[in-house]
């Protein structure tokens, strides 16, 4: 079965064409505010055109989940696969995958832009960057 495709607009299109050239974007209001997905105005002060800037391709990892179970029958292949949630260095949070063990997965990892392809799409997936984190314990 075919991967579900992203529904590509008019507004998310630069993102888009510089994942298929290579890098990442986001877009960034006057303000300073920087955020994806694509809007028309900034979610911070509202003033309307913001600019697309490049990013670093590199970020934290905050958070994911797991998944054990297909919830579309596109991805029972790729079971068990993770949903993560990536803060970039310049400041935006995006959804992706993280391409490393799900085993390998740690609150805080520094992670990198790894742009695959996938049915002509290309996406943005990050992988670790070694060495990890040193684990915290909390001694509360």
């Amino acid at each position: 079965m075919n991967m579900p495709k992203p529904e590509i607009t008019e507004l998310s299109q630069p993102y888009w064409d510089a994942l298929h050239d290579g890098h990442l974007t986001f877009q960034r209001c006057s303000c300073g505010h920087a955020w994806l997905p694509a809007r028309t105005h900034c979610p911070e002060c509202l003033k309307p055109e913001p600019r697309w800037e490049r990013a670093s391709g590199k970020g934290t990892l905050i958070s994911w989940v797991i998944y054990h179970v297909a919830y579309h029958p596109a991805f029972a292949s790729r079971l068990p696969y993770n949903v993560a949630l990536v803060q970039l260095d310049e400041g935006p949070r995006l959804l992706t995958n993280i391409v490393d063990d799900n085993e390998a997965l740690v609150a805080n990892a520094h992670v990198k832009l790894k742009i695959e392809q996938e049915a002509g799409t290309a996406l943005a997936r990050f992988q670790l960057i070694r060495p990890l984190p040193e684990p915290t314990i909390d001694h509360a």
